[in-house]
């Protein structure tokens, strides 16, 4: 979920007129933290074999980063569309929702 939620909100990378990379170590890229994440709580449901392969076993790991950034951009856009935002890039920082109300706004 952090690694979802990280992509949605904060990580960017940024490159300059040349093709330089600009974020190219984890003092420039966005990672989330822990205050940069809700509480959330996972729970499984044991015993259920996966049907899609002999030995039913089961990704682990990966629905917490698939699902994680088409929910929370639907929340955001939900939240904005009565503003009349209708799209917006990740991540979703502050400065892009605030942009993205002002162009909706010039509409």
């Amino acid at each position: 979920l952090a690694q979802g939620i990280g992509q949605v909100l904060l990580e960017r990378t940024v490159y300059d007129e040349s093709g330089q990379l600009l974020t190219a170590s984890f003092l420039d890229y966005a990672m989330p933290r822990a205050d940069d994440l809700p509480s959330f709580r996972i729970e499984t449901v044991a015993g259920i074999p996966a049907p899609g392969n002999a030995l039913g076993a089961k990704g682990a790991g990966e629905l917490g980063c698939v699902a994680a950034p088409p929910a929370l951009m639907a929340a955001i856009l939900d939240a904005l569309r009565p503003l009349g935002v209708r799209d917006l890039d990740m991540p979703a920082t502050p400065e892009r929702v605030w942009r993205a109300i002002q162009a909706a706004r010039g509409r």
